[in-house]
């Protein structure tokens, strides 16, 4: 039987809830504004490519690792 490889850590926002919030929320180990700047680039989906820029839905998947490398 295959095993299932490991995915990408995810989250999903909150009604109302911005960037800050979930970067708080899902990565409290980290510095907000490091943690901001690293779920803005594993998600240009969300922060380039919708107008406006950065409107979350509580439908998107937010992902909060880089991606994962399978060997």
């Amino acid at each position: 039987m295959a095993e299932l490889s490991r995915q990408r850590r995810f989250v999903t926002p909150g009604p109302g809830e911005t960037v800050e919030q979930l970067a708080a929320r899902a990565m409290p180990d980290q510095p907000l504004e490091s943690a901001v700047d690293r779920i803005k680039s594993w998600n240009l989906h969300v922060f380039a490519m919708r107008r406006p820029p950065g409107l979350m839905l509580g439908s998107d998947v937010i992902f909060v690792e880089p991606p994962v490398t399978h060997a």
